[in-house]
């Protein structure tokens, strides 16, 4: 699948998952004020995370997707990792919601309607699984897809507790485990929301890309039989799913010009084609380049 057609499946999954989401957030707040389920209420905060999360996801897909300019030499890559970011931060006020509420509920239950909370339960699970069934096919290596197939996995997972809360009060008029579970959906909306905002924060401090060893990749540089040396290698990510490498290459005997650049293309594709790096520069040397001391450094005595 080329890469333009895989951010077509993408934006199309965010669009889908979108749609279907903003609809069932009226259904949701509403089943929650007229059943009295802060269960819902909390489920619905987090719903409204997701549409507001899916939403900015798909601005910041489309964005990645425009091309280079004289002031963005690399495009607008980085937009789906602060799409990202603000997701997680979203994710973080949801949490602190549900527990407010949550637990001034605790100590004082309020009659909830079992039935209604099982059917808007229901409705919600399925949406919430064909959603995340939806994103997880098309979300690829990309943080901002990352992002929103996780707020479908955790809107599920709530989902799931909110019709066990239901099921309690049907059964055993258990009203108190309307906000207990309440609280159980916001410790998973915060483990959610710690785990994406630091692999996005690991992305914009230009950390290695987590599936990318370096110390691999720099030993299938040395590996050709062209190359006698490798120093200053660096590997980051542009975007989540973008890996770029930039390195020093010490070629070996006295080569020419356009032997010298044969040998840097070779070296590129197969980066490209064994790690998917698709963005390599590449400083071929004929001999080693010397180390530049800091300039804070004094004379040596």
């Amino acid at each position: 699948m080329t890469d333009l057609h895989h951010r077509y499946e993408q934006a199309r999954a965010l669009k889908l998952s979108l749609l279907a989401n903003g609809l069932f957030l009226g259904v949701e707040v509403a089943g929650g004020l007229i059943f009295g389920s802060l269960a819902l209420l909390a489920d619905a905060a987090h719903m409204l995370s997701d549409v507001g999360g899916l939403a900015i996801a798909l601005v910041a897909h489309r964005l990645l997707s425009r091309p280079s300019s004289a002031r963005h030499t690399y495009g607008l890559q980085r937009a789906e990792v602060l799409g990202a970011q603000i997701n997680g931060i979203l994710l973080l006020a949801a949490a602190g919601w549900i527990f407010y509420e949550a637990v001034h509920r605790v100590g004082d239950p309020v009659e909830v309607a079992g039935g209604g909370l099982v059917a808007v339960a229901v409705i919600g699970l399925l949406i919430n699984i064909g959603s995340a069934v939806i994103l997880g096919r098309s979300k690829g290596g990309s943080l901002n897809m990352r992002a929103a197939f996780l707020h479908m996995v955790m809107d599920a997972i709530g989902s799931v507790g909110v019709l066990a809360a239901g099921i309690a009060i049907i059964v055993w008029d258990a009203t108190w485990v309307d906000p207990v579970v309440s609280i159980g959906i916001g410790f998973l909306v915060l483990w959610s929301a710690w785990d994406l905002l630091r692999a996005t924060a690991h992305v914009l401090m230009e950390g290695s890309p987590r599936d990318l060893d370096p110390v691999v990749v720099e030993d299938a540089i040395r590996a050709d039989p062209a190359v006698e040396g490798v120093h200053h290698v660096h590997l980051w990510s542009l975007a989540s799913d973008t890996p770029a490498l930039s390195a020093h290459v010490q070629v070996a005997g006295d080569r020419s010009l356009h032997d010298a650049q044969i040998d840097g293309q070779r070296i590129e594709e197969m980066l490209r084609e064994r790690f998917g790096i698709d963005h390599a520069t590449l400083q071929l040397e004929c001999d080693p380049c010397e180390e530049i001391q800091p300039s804070h450094q004094g004379p040596q005595t």
